[in-house]
């Protein structure tokens, strides 16, 4: 199992990224999907997760600004990240889960993509 993950870049306070993460290889179709990020000097947190059914489940700070969803058939994850503000700013990682377990720690995740850095400007 491959994960992608794409979309990061620069962008200025108050603006919005667009994160994608493409899987590959033999996954489970209950698989939990999960984004997580790490900023520098920083443990890495969880930031969101979905379910194969759509069920998602957010770190509570972040659920009015970040949208997590997928596409089953494409086998893909996404982040919608709006009015982005300087602490946003860390390497953001998907990974799965294949039994569908919802979680939250890092510990219970199969697979991980390498991250993709997201860094917002004041």
């Amino acid at each position: 199992v491959q994960l992608q993950a794409s979309g990061g870049g620069l962008v200025q306070a108050g603006g919005s990224l667009r994160l994608s993460c493409a899987v590959s290889g033999r996954t489970s179709d209950y698989a939990l999907m999960g984004w997580f990020r790490q900023a520098p000097g920083k443990e890495r947190e969880f930031v969101a997760s979905i379910t194969w059914s759509g069920g998602r489940y957010y770190q509570g700070f972040l659920k009015d600004r970040f949208i997590i969803s997928r596409d089953n058939v494409n086998n893909a994850v996404y982040l919608q990240m709006n009015s982005l503000k300087p602490e946003d700013s860390a390497a953001y990682y998907c990974a799965i889960r294949l039994d569908g377990v919802v979680v939250r720690d890092i510990g219970s995740y199969d697979y991980w993509g390498r991250g993709t850095q997201v860094t917002v400007s004041s």
